[in-house]
């Protein structure tokens, strides 16, 4: 179902949980998937014993996903016009994280109707590990 400018107001708020306990193996599997094989992400002791990380810990980019997960959720797919972000914190495997959308403005453009959302992602602590906005094309 299309999500509607009617139904909406400033200020509303779509929250979901987008991992639950990060793997490892999601991890490494973000890798292969994206090509970017920084031993950051993969290898403890590179990470540990030579760039002095107390472990592994998520690409940025995996972050980015899961918070576009959320948004695509609740958009829908194709509605995306426009969605930045900025990495905040670290991701860990065992994190949970939780994506939230809050609606900024409803407009329009061109007459086409749009929302304007700031989206934060937070680990299991409370953490904000990505900061961003987005723009979604929306129903009337």
């Amino acid at each position: 179902m299309a999500l509607r400018a009617s139904e909406l107001s400033v200020g509303a708020t779509h929250e979901e949980i987008v991992v639950d306990d990060l793997t490892r193996t999601q991890c490494v599997q973000y890798a292969g998937a994206s090509g970017d094989y920084n031993p950051l992400h993969h290898d403890e002791v590179y990470t540990t014993q030579v760039a002095g990380y107390p472990g592994i810990f998520a690409h940025g980019m995996l972050t980015m996903g899961l918070t576009g997960k959320m948004l695509t959720n609740y958009v829908g797919d194709g509605r995306l016009t426009r969605f930045g972000v900025r990495f905040s914190s670290q991701v860990w495997p065992g994190d949970t994280l939780t994506a939230s959308a809050t609606v900024e403005a409803l407009r329009q453009e061109n007459g086409v109707h749009l929302v304007d959302l700031a989206v934060s992602t937070r680990n299991q602590d409370g953490a904000e590990v990505v900061k961003g906005s987005a723009t979604a094309r929306v129903d009337p």
